[in-house]
Order: C-alpha cells, then sequence, then structure tokens
C-alpha cells in the first residue's frame, strides 16, 4: 500500500467534500478527497501531486502519480461553460510536473462575477472508498490552508 500527500493547489478556506454545494463531488462520485475555497482574488493553482500532467483543461488538470494515483483539481463547479475564461495555463498536457509548480492562474473574482462557485476540489479519481482518504486538521476543522500545504493523504 503506499500513500499519497495531495498538496492543497491553491490557499483559502480547507473544505470537506462533503460541503461541496455539487452532488457529483460531494457524493464521492468523481472520487474522495477535499476541496479548497479560494480568496477572490487571481490566484495561482499548483500541482498538488508530482507526476504526469494527463489531463489538462483551462479549469481542472489531472496529475498521474508514478504509482498510478490520479489527482483531479477542478477549479469552480460548472466552470466548464466560461471555456477558459478567467484561467491561464502555464505548462502542457504531458508535460512533468513536480508538487507546487505553477500550473494554472485562476482569476476567482472572474468567476464569481459570472455567478459561478469557485471552490477548489481535490479528489483521487475513481477513488470509491472514502475510509482510504485521510484529511488534514485544516479540512476537519475548516481552518485556512496555504497553498503547497498538506490537503489529504490518500493509501491506494
Amino acid at each position: 500500500m503506499t500513500i499519497t500527500s495531495v498538496l492543497a493547489p491553491v490557499g483559502g478556506r480547507a473544505v470537506a467534500l462533503s460541503e461541496i454545494p455539487d452532488p457529483v463531488f460531494s457524493a464521492g462520485m468523481v472520487g474522495h478527497g477535499a476541496a479548497v475555497d479560494p480568496p477572490h482574488e487571481v490566484v495561482q493553482a499548483v500541482a498538488p501531486v508530482s507526476g504526469k500532467l494527463l489531463k489538462l483543461m483551462p479549469h481542472a488538470y489531472v496529475v498521474m502519480t508514478a504509482d498510478n494515483v490520479g489527482v483531479l483539481v477542478h477549479l469552480g463547479i460548472d466552470t466548464v461553460q466560461l471555456s477558459g475564461e478567467g484561467f491561464t495555463t502555464h505548462v502542457a498536457q504531458g508535460d512533468t510536473v513536480t508538487a507546487g509548480q505553477l500550473v494554472i492562474t485562476y482569476d476567482v473574482a472572474a468567476v464569481v462575477a459570472k455567478g459561478l462557485n469557485p471552490i477548489v476540489p481535490v479528489v483521487i479519481m475513481d477513488e470509491r472508498e472514502p475510509g482510504n482518504i485521510t484529511a488534514s486538521e485544516a479540512v476537519r476543522t475548516g481552518a485556512d490552508i496555504a497553498t503547497g500545504a498538506e490537503l489529504f493523504t490518500a493509501a491506494k
């Protein structure tokens, strides 16, 4: 069994996945993990783990670790409808990234101005067992978390 430390891709208030106002994420349909509610300003979204950038869209990305753990970062809820507006990518799909490396600049205020929720779910793709995720103290208490701080660990 491997333990994967997953970092907060953005800073803000750490949130349990169950608090996300989107049933696809809150019910763990995509996978289990945690989320960050970012400040309403331009933020730098970083890689939560080291690995290969398996998928890169302006509003979301997936990093696959060397241990084949896929971590999805989704910048906001329903932000796919913005067609990239408010997001600037700094890497290319297929690149190898290091945990903490800048991936996307995220204009949170622009997303909020469009009436969308800017919360950032971070999940282990296809993780069906919530018990395999150990939330950090910040997630458990709803405290602020810094970009690059441990958001949760995943056992696989």
